[in-house]
């Protein structure tokens, strides 16, 4: 799951190079397609609708006005909806082939949010605690998500500069674990790592709702999913943004910052 906006975006884009094979896109493209394909598919849209609505709260914190903008990869226009500051806003998919610092112009900037790496965190301690009893050991059935250390060094290896990157966790209480797998896979939003394990078992599913409502049920008798929401924003170089000192340039010590608060001596001097 990703919601990505881009201002100030150029005409042309590069290719990426190779990377880490972790998802069956084949089967992710067809996870989507079901999902699409429900008679209310809105009806599993709130998250995605909730995100988008604090990435464009992200756009509105930035002191300008962008006359272009690039919606991407954000299904059902989860952001677009949200915007007015952006003079033209198109709504694409990009592919693999496209790298998205190339398509900004310089100072452009990219913001952008997907899951962090303790979503679901209570479905997969669950999961993985009933697979060990029921069945002497686990497999991965969410899919891996980025952990936050991770993203500052990816945009600054991309060349992003002026990095920003926060947490918001989303809350969501269900009435059991069924209903949480159900909207995830409703979502399109269900495990396609390529070492997924193809089939749960009954008895673990039902030790996995046992143990989730009793690990972290609450009073009212629903269960909490977490959703962990990684918002990220990096500018492309320009030379007319801020840059950092001269390494050694610094007119004052890191020791003597203790003393700029301290009242000046009232002391008279001494006469000679």
């Amino acid at each position: 799951m990703s919601a990505m906006v881009y201002g100030g975006v150029s005409q042309t884009g590069s290719p990426i190079g190779g990377a880490m094979n972790v998802f069956d896109r084949n089967m992710k493209r067809k996870q989507k397609q079901w999902a699409a394909s429900l008679e209310d598919p809105d009806k599993y849209e709130y998250l995605k609708n909730e995100v988008g609505s604090r990435v464009a709260d992200r756009v509105y914190d930035i002191a300008r006005t962008f006359p272009l903008a690039l919606d991407v990869g954000c299904g059902r226009s989860h952001i677009a909806e949200h915007l007015s500051k952006v003079g033209l806003l198109f709504l694409t998919d990009v592919s693999e082939s496209t790298l998205i610092f190339h398509v900004l112009k310089p100072d452009g900037v990219f913001i952008g949010a997907m899951v962090g790496g303790e979503t679901l965190y209570e479905l997969r301690c669950s999961l993985q605690l009933a697979e060990i009893e029921r069945e002497g050991g686990f497999s991965p059935h969410v899919s891996p998500y980025t952990a936050v250390t991770d993203l500052g060094n990816i945009l600054g290896q991309v060349g992003f500069n002026m990095l920003t990157v926060d947490i918001d966790d989303i809350h969501i209480h269900y009435p059991g674990v069924f209903e949480v797998m159900s909207d995830l896979q409703a979502m399109g939003e269900s495990n396609c790592a390529w070492n997924r394990k193809s089939m749960l078992h009954r008895d673990t599913i039902l030790a996995t709702a046992a143990i989730y409502k009793e690990m972290y049920g609450c009073d009212d008798g629903s269960v909490p999913a977490t959703f962990e929401i990684l918002f990220m924003i990096g500018w492309k170089p320009h030379e007319s943004q801020a840059k950092p000192a001269r390494r050694g340039s610094a007119n004052i010590s890191f020791g003597d910052l203790g003393k700029i608060n301290q009242s000046p001596s009232m002391d008279k001097p001494k006469e000679r």
